[in-house]
């Protein structure tokens, strides 16, 4: 059974920081990107940052700068590091998995919220 688990969200003011951790089982982790994407309400999912199988990067222009995405394929956990936060960066933060190799599967967490507000 594949599993998702997000964790570190929470409420921090504006200009704090925080890290969220997505733990992987059930899933040959080093073959997938691991995705981290946004929902606020009313607003559509928006991918926040990529990091691929072979440790490739991508960031949303709203985020470059200010968050930092890593991986860690012998823990099965891919994190993202999130500094100089701003109200505009709440939303639910939900973890997707992407195999990269062999069959098309995909593979999403349950989220975690996180609130930026003073």
């Amino acid at each position: 059974q594949v599993q998702l688990v997000e964790s570190g969200g929470g409420l921090v003011q504006p200009g704090g920081s925080l890290r969220l951790s997505c733990t992987a089982s059930g899933i040959i982790f080093s073959i997938y990107a691991m995705d981290w994407y946004r929902q606020a309400p009313g607003k559509q999912r928006e991918l926040v940052a990529s990091i691929s199988h072979d440790g490739s990067i991508y960031y949303a222009d709203s985020v470059k700068g200010r968050f930092t995405i890593s991986r860690d394929n012998a823990k099965n956990m891919v994190y993202l590091e999130m500094n100089s936060l701003k109200p505009e960066d709440t939303a639910v933060y939900l973890c997707n998995a992407r195999a990269m190799l062999g069959p098309a599967k995909n593979y999403w967490g349950q989220g975690t919220q996180v609130t930026v507000s003073s």
